[in-house]
């Protein structure tokens, strides 16, 4: 599932933290950088939890919002949606392996062997 700009900040605010994150919380950490309304990041949040991208907890009268699933878990989702969709899997991922650097490649070769 391919997010849009403020929903990749967003999500990058929640999974650079340890902890869950009310949306007050989110919204300071994004407001350091740009002007933006509190209702607008409580609106992302909203969509992020009904899309099932993002685990929406309550706590006391406020939510908190975690991920529902790792940076790369969901790159990796996001990667493997693109590739089914490609009427041709071998050549796209032949292409994107191409693409990479020598030791990249060589590290993700590594961390398979692990699994």
């Amino acid at each position: 599932m391919a997010l849009g700009d403020l929903e990749r900040e967003v999500m990058t605010q929640l999974w650079d933290s340890a902890e869950p994150l009310t949306v007050r919380q989110v919204h300071e950490g994004l407001s350091r950088d740009r002007d933006l309304a509190y209702t607008t990041v409580m609106t992302v949040l909203d969509r992020l939890a009904k899309k099932g991208v993002v685990v929406q907890q309550k706590a006391d009268r406020a939510y908190r919002y975690t991920p529902a699933q790792t940076r790369e878990e969901m790159t990796a989702s996001v990667m493997l949606d693109a590739l089914t969709a490609s009427p041709d899997q071998d050549a796209a991922l032949a292409y994107f392996v191409g693409r990479l650097p020598p030791s990249a490649l060589a590290a993700a070769i590594e961390a398979a062997k692990k699994r």
